[in-house]
């Protein structure tokens, strides 16, 4: 049963039969607010790269899964006290949050970057050039750790969610962000808000803070599911699954 503190959406995937034992039932959390990746459509639906690919995986793997939306900040903790099993959300593999959980090998990879409005007058993107101006981020993400540890001299505005910081971006609530750079794509790309902003730098990868890549997150003692999810990962990507959902999304690989 999932508490109440938590909302599921009752999608079943896989190729378990209603007599599946428990080892084949898993319950996988997705933050739901998170587009491309993670989304509730207008019918209150879970969409996006991430929600597919979960689907893919539950498929090969033979697991019969269960869909639990949790907000961002929660994640690990609830991961933690067994209140689902794995975490398929976008997650960054930083070197913090491996030593709180087990990852599977990455599934997607994707710098960080930062976005202005277009038309602004910042020179760069250095602490000294934003000295005066404020910077946005999202809580509990690994881009404000990045900023905590290089921009500490920078005003900074912490948002809970991404849909809100870009509409701090657009609104002038912030001057500059700092996101994921595919996250935000669809945002800038797909959107009418998103055309009032654009990248400001170029890519920024560091494996401390950003990990490498996003991985599926679950509980360190779960080495039997770590492994069923690595395996039916190779299956996906070493057939035309993986690229069809990528090419759904995405005009490129993000590998």
């Amino acid at each position: 049963m999932v508490l109440a503190c938590l909302s599921s959406i009752a999608v079943i995937c896989g190729n378990a039969s209603s007599a599946a034992s428990e080892d084949d039932r898993i319950k996988i959390a997705v933050e739901g607010a998170f587009p491309p990746f993670n989304y509730l459509d207008s019918a209150n639906q879970l969409q996006g790269f991430d929600v597919d690919v979960a689907k893919a995986l539950c498929q090969a793997a033979s697991l019969k899964c269960e869909f639990v939306i949790q907000e961002w900040t929660g994640m690990i903790p609830s991961l933690l006290a067994k209140r689902y099993d794995a975490i398929i959300s976008s997650m960054s593999m930083s070197s913090e949050r491996r030593e709180k959980v087990a990852f599977t090998k990455r599934y997607y990879d994707s710098p960080s970057v930062f976005i202005v409005r277009k038309g602004s007058n910042l020179a760069g993107t250095s602490p000294e050039d934003l000295k005066a101006v404020k910077l946005g981020v999202t809580s509990a993400t690994s881009q404000e750790a990045y900023v905590k540890k290089f921009y500490g001299s920078v005003s900074t505005r912490v948002f809970q969610a991404s849909p809100d910081l870009y509409k701090g971006l657009a609104d002038g609530s912030v001057d500059i962000i700092l996101e994921d750079k595919l996250a935000v794509y669809d945002w800038l790309a797909n959107t009418k808000a998103g055309s009032c902003c654009e990248f400001k730098s170029s890519d920024i990868k560091n494996a401390e803070y950003f990990g490498d890549g996003a991985g599926i997150a679950v509980r360190p003692s779960d080495s039997h599911l770590l492994a069923r999810l690595n395996a039916a990962l190779d299956t996906i990507q070493s057939n035309d699954v993986y690229d069809t959902i990528n090419a759904k999304y995405f005009p490129f690989s993000i590998r």
